[in-house]
């Protein structure tokens, strides 16, 4: 019994130490952040700077619209296809604004939905591709699925849908005879 009371009195009193010096870091902590930076001083205006000054120099405005990303289709409607092999298509833009258009992230709504494209600028008046591809086995069934365009236009949303009727499950048919065969 002895030994319990010594031991919980070692773990109680260890734990107020590090509790201490826990609390003790958090003051230093505290006191650095509370610290004043001194302000920038610019000698003449003439010779300021956004670095001097501290301030923020902007990116280059784009004139691009999300309707500069034109789709000829923004739903794709496979139809009824077997359980198996992915159903494929190609989603097709064309560039309609005065800048080029950089697809940076094609987000699918699950991972049963792969979107493949190329980071490569796409120039005014050119066109660009998105290709689609959905895992249809082991997913019998009407299905519908987004994927999120997002490029230096804007956020574009393309809809795949259709119907995956469920594979036979053997190319043999099933005996339904009462005889057994050997």
């Amino acid at each position: 019994m002895r030994k319990i009371f010594l031991l919980s009195c070692v773990v109680m009193l260890s734990g107020g130490v590090v509790m201490a010096q826990s609390r003790k870091e958090r003051k230093k902590n505290k006191e650095k952040s509370e610290t004043v930076q001194a302000p920038l001083v610019v000698e003449s205006a003439a010779n300021a700077t956004p670095a001097t000054t501290g301030e923020i120099s902007a990116a280059p405005a784009t004139t691009l619209k999300v309707d500069d990303l034109e789709f000829t289709e923004t739903t794709h409607d496979f139809g009824t296809v077997m359980e198996g092999p992915d159903a494929k298509c190609i989603f097709t833009f064309v560039n309609k604004g005065k800048e080029p258009i950089v697809i940076q992230k094609a987000q699918p709504s699950c991972g049963c939905t792969v979107p493949s494209f190329s980071s490569d600028p796409v120039a005014p008046g050119a066109t660009g591709k998105i290709d689609v591809a959905y895992h249809t086995q082991g997913k019998p069934n009407a299905f519908s699925k987004s994927i999120t365009v997002v490029s230096n236009a804007g956020t574009k949303l393309l809809t795949i849908k259709g119907t995956v009727e469920k594979a036979p499950t053997s190319s043999v048919p099933e005996n339904t005879s009462m005889m057994k065969t050997k």
